[in-house]
């Protein structure tokens, strides 16, 4: 294929003078509610109800048979409407259902319950932070709520094949918010971080569990090209909407093919933009390459009419006020604050603000210890490193390891004192996963603490040096690396109580000063 485009490149070559990439971005979220969106069946995004066996999670409502309603589920509203006011959105006092139209077999009314021209959330933007430090703003078109469709495999239990369609109705139903952005993006950099920005937000605020993986988050970007002619005139090429990607790998190398294939296309065909010319692609793993689905149908297609049997969302004040009440401090914000008020990097405070529990657990560590920059910084580091090291041993979160943020507070002062070392302190943390009490307390039965003692240091310096001449002999005459050997002798002497940066101090004083 790409050696015929190239067969064709070179008489086409000279009339263009540059392109543009152009994408927008459509989001599929679904949303972490007990039950699906018009029914109390249970829902598959949520965790309770994860790995169930196929067609497992259906009622008479997900299996459309004959007589039976939906009921509208609140909660699954709310949560979109916290993520609409995340996103600077506008939220609708007024909002109806529709049925979108079309048949596809896992689809079992033959129409998808979904809202057109009166969506939850309308307009917005995201501040986009950039590799260079500034911010791009990424305008929010829409984001509206819908039911998921179900799921077709081709596959038998164990991944035999099977040449037929399956169909899987757990899905179905499920709360889906589809959050729509301008065409904003002018490379797939810019969408691979506004993907991952998006996530952490959504996971951050508590309506998804955000794994790729599970489809929990669908990206599905649309992308054309506008090509310069030599003339300076204009074209833009067909817009392709790249369906279902599941990882920020083939959301990148989508647009990026894309981007080299549109541009090949047109000089083959010339198509440009226009009614009727888009088209739905799927994006091949094994081929790094898109793949043709069908042309893409306009809204009229999907003969959209109100939905007679669900009343419309009336969202007065109160409401209002109460959603606004569940919107915290967003992650983006609080990255800024713990860089520019604790003095963490940028990584550390990424990490920090990557999950809701860990980051709220990280604060009130802070504030027990007082707060301010140092407490900030100090306790930042020590968790990032020795408390994750602990949490990913365990495979759950930092705030589910069970210790009380009085008891790191306690933990990292007798740290910043230099009363325990690097190792005691891994060790104390330990000792405090598997219950509670007072960490001097447990430093001192555990003869953690550590010796200050000029006088002892230096006494252990000299038995690991009559211990050690060839290494002393090293660092005497300048070989700075040799020290390490020293330093480990002097630890093992002292049980690892005594403090590896005075000791390498004094080790250096007595051999490169006599």
């Amino acid at each position: 294929m790409w050696r015929l485009y190239d067969l064709a490149m070179p008489a086409a070559l000279a009339s263009i003078q540059s392109t543009r990439l152009i994408v927008g971005l459509e989001i599929h979220v679904e949303l972490q509610t007990r039950s699906k969106m018009f029914t109390r069946a249970p829902n598959p995004a949520h965790p309770e109800f994860e790995g169930r066996l196929p067609n497992e999670l259906v009622d008479p409502l997900v299996a459309a048979l004959p007589g039976t309603l939906p009921v509208l589920n609140k909660r699954a509203v709310e949560l979109s409407a916290i993520v609409g006011l995340a996103l600077h959105s506008t939220i609708s006092k007024h909002c109806h259902w529709d049925r979108k139209n079309y048949f596809y077999p896992d689809l079992p009314k033959g129409y998808q319950i979904s809202q057109y021209d009166q969506p939850l959330c309308s307009g917005g933007f995201f501040q986009l932070p950039l590799a260079d430090g500034t911010h791009k703003r990424i305008g929010i078109i829409r984001a509206h709520l819908e039911e998921d469709t179900g799921k077709l495999s081709h596959e038998l239990p164990g991944g035999l094949p099977y040449d037929g369609s399956l169909v899987d109705l757990n899905r179905a139903g499920t709360p889906l918010l589809e959050i729509v952005t301008e065409p904003d993006f002018g490379s797939a950099d810019e969408v691979v971080t506004f993907a991952q920005e998006l996530r952490h937000l959504c996971r951050f605020l508590g309506v998804t569990q955000g794994v790729m993986q599970k489809g929990h988050m669908r990206f599905e970007p649309n992308v054309n090209v506008a090509i310069t002619l030599e003339d300076g005139s204009e074209v833009r090429t067909p817009i392709a909407e790249v369906k279902n990607l599941n990882s920020f790998k083939a959301v990148q190398g989508a647009i990026e093919h894309e981007a080299i294939r549109q541009v090949a296309a047109w000089k083959l065909d010339g198509r440009t933009m226009g009614r009727g010319m888009k088209s739905t692609r799927g994006w091949d793993d094994d081929r790094q390459e898109t793949v043709l689905q069908r042309e893409k149908e306009d809204a009229h297609d999907y003969r959209y009419l109100p939905d007679p049997d669900l009343l419309p969302v009336e969202i007065d004040e109160a409401w209002l006020t109460k959603l606004k009440g569940e919107l915290v401090e967003l992650p983006l914000a609080r990255r800024h604050r713990y860089v520019s008020d604790y003095g963490l990097a940028a990584v550390d405070a990424e990490h920090l603000t990557a999950d809701r529990q860990d980051c709220f657990y990280f604060e009130a560590c802070v504030q027990a210890a007082g707060g301010g920059k140092k407490s900030g910084f100090a306790i930042g580091k020590f968790l990032r490193n020795t408390g994750a090291k602990w949490a990913n041993d365990r495979g759950v979160g930092l705030a589910a390891l069970g210790v009380q943020p009085q008891r790191i507070a306690e933990l990292v002062a007798l740290r910043e004192a230099n009363m325990i070392g690097a190792q005691a302190a891994d060790q104390l943390f330990g000792l405090l996963c598997e219950g509670d009490g007072s960490v001097k307390e447990l430093a001192e039965r555990h003869n953690l603490l550590q010796v200050n003692d000029d006088a002892a240091v230096d006494r252990w310096c000299e038995e690991a040096i009559a211990a050690n001449p060839q290494a002393a002999s090293d660092v005497a005459s300048g070989k700075g690396a040799a020290i390490g050997r020293l330093v480990g002798a002097v630890m093992k002497l002292s049980g690892g109580k005594a403090e590896a940066k005075r000791v390498s101090e004094r080790l250096l004083k007595r051999l490169q000063t006599s």
